[in-house]
């Protein structure tokens, strides 16, 4: 087997190093479409690899191995027509050992699979390797060659890394693209640590089916899957998987999301297509499909909906008094769709901006926003919100809010919403903040327990809701003050002494000012 020294680097440096070998730092975002295809087929045939090994240890050779599961198909989960001189070889030497026609080659190799495997058809074979414009190739075979050289040092077999390696890697380079400048303006991205938080709270429990309608990469499902297999350890001896559904429009990131299901083995169906305008899943009236739990983090203050596509609705997603939420934002028409698609005792976590929970409170006259919220308070649906620290997101510094939903909340929280400021939870990181794992912790434990803390958290009742216009926003009720900001010591003795010197300058100049000004300094009082 090849020797993978880079399996010793972090996942982050791997995959930068990978993207940074075709054009260099400055060009990687534009290849984003080529590395995760090559990513993926490199996970499938070193995963190829330990089922070949495994039968071989069996009937005595990789050579019978491979005769065995050519002869049958299904003693794997995938079998890859790809069959290297030396048996021993690895799978992915096929492509590795490639010298020229690279680009055409790869594209071939990479049909051929989905010819053998309908499940990655439409997945794997979407990028064409030897594509030109103009005559002059995308992507050349020297860039193509390096590419394949960078992903082969490091081994992604069923024990070498976690089975999340292509959520990781997709998320990785969204966010790293956008550090360098924006060029995934149109991909939104939800910090890892936000998901964590959304999947603990709505506390997924085995065999539930789990439902997000802008799914993306699929990270929001995974995080669920991760949250009820943590749970459920030593409960249980087997637990059965989350069934997992997602819909996604841009077919780029619907096969990323495909890719992350099949390489998790996550029992589930990803959907292609714009979930307002023709949500895929649906019962056998024709209505839309309910789930047990939804976790969304639908694009911010979309604003190409009309009030003609909420009346046209088939699906009364929009009910009398709650209906069109305004031109200028969707935000509560995707959380109407949320609730539409929730069962009787259907929990979410939907991801809003901020202005979500507070615009038109205090407003003359009606807002259709506002409308939807009183909606939503009323019928006493929204269980708990969680206003976020600031500079989380990459594509925007505003803070965001988290919004929880319950069609079933217990007795003792009827006519009442849990308020969590966690503002000032933060550590500074750059370019972006993050939450740290304590503070995880801490908002977790608030929301599930259902707990109030100064400065932190407040039960509000209904009718304090209301006297406030149906503002909802945490940061209206709850002050956090000086509370703690889990920043760096260093950092702000640094600050501090900034802040010093800034004052003495300032003093310094405001004396200067006052003298020529004939006023005698000493006898001035600050």
């Amino acid at each position: 087997m090849q020797n993978n020294n880079g399996n010793g680097k972090s996942l982050e440096s791997w995959i930068w190093e990978a993207a940074c070998s075709i054009r260099g730092a400055k060009d990687a975002p534009k290849y984003k479409d080529y590395i995760l295809p090559l990513i993926f087929t490199k996970r499938l045939c070193d995963v190829f690899d330990d089922e070949l090994d495994r039968i071989a240890s069996e009937v005595g050779s990789r050579r019978k191995a491979f005769q065995l599961v050519m002869a049958d198909h299904k003693l794997v989960r995938f079998y890859l027509p790809l069959i290297p001189d030396d048996p021993a070889q690895p799978v992915w030497s096929v492509i590795r050992k490639l010298s020229d026609k690279i680009g055409e080659r790869v594209t071939t190799s990479m049909r051929a699979i989905a010819r053998e495997n309908p499940l990655l058809q439409g997945i794997i074979d979407r990028v064409d390797f030897n594509a030109t414009t103009h005559g002059q190739r995308d992507l050349d075979d020297d860039r193509l060659s390096n590419l394949i050289e960078a992903i082969s040092t490091k081994r992604l077999g069923l024990d070498d890394v976690e089975a999340d390696i292509i959520g990781k890697s997709y998320e990785y380079l969204i966010r790293k693209f956008a550090e360098g400048g924006g060029q995934s303006a149109g991909e939104f991205y939800t910090p890892p640590e936000v998901g964590t938080i959304m999947s603990r709270v709505l506390q997924p429990e085995p065999g539930m089916e789990i439902y997000d309608p802008t799914c993306g990469s699929g990270g929001l499902l995974v995080k669920c899957e991760i949250a009820m297999e943590e749970s459920a350890k030593g409960r249980m001896r087997t637990i059965a998987p989350l069934k997992l559904f997602g819909q996604e429009y841009i077919p780029e990131t619907w096969a990323m999301a495909n890719m992350n299901m099949i390489i998790h083995d996550m029992e589930g169906q990803i959907e292609i297509g714009d979930t307002f305008k023709n949500p895929k899943f649906r019962n056998s009236q024709g209505g839309l499909r309910t789930f047990d739990r939804a976790v969304a983090n639908p694009m911010w203050n979309q604003d190409w909906f009309t009030e003609t596509d909420y009346d046209n609705d088939e699906f009364d997603r929009f009910p009398p008094g709650a209906g069109f939420p305004g031109k200028s934002s969707a935000d509560w028409g995707w959380v109407q769709h949320i609730h539409a698609s929730l069962n009787d005792r259907g929990r979410a976590a939907v991801v809003l901006d901020t202005g979500a929970a507070s615009r038109g409170s205090g407003n003359a006259g009606t807002n259709k926003e506002k409308s939807v919220r009183k909606w939503f308070v009323d019928n006493d649906i929204v269980e708990s919100v969680l206003y976020l620290p600031e500079n989380l997101f990459y594509n925007t510094t505003a803070p965001g809010i988290v919004l929880f939903l319950n069609k079933a909340k217990p007795e003792d929280r009827y006519n009442r919403v849990l308020l969590v400021n966690a503002s000032r939870m933060f550590e500074k990181g750059d370019p972006k903040n993050f939450i740290p794992d304590e503070g995880i912790g801490r908002i977790v434990e608030t929301l599930i327990g259902w707990k109030e803390e100064e400065k932190l958290s407040r039960i509000v009742g209904h009718a304090e809701l209301q006297k406030n216009d149906y503002n909802i926003s945490p940061s209206r009720y709850i002050h956090t003050g000086e509370a703690e900001t889990y920043r760096p010591i260093a950092e702000i003795v640094a600050e501090l002494n900034a802040i010093e010197k800034e004052a003495k300058e300032t003093d310094k100049a405001l004396r200067n000012i006052l003298k020529q000004l004939g006023v005698d300094v000493l006898n001035t009082t600050t």
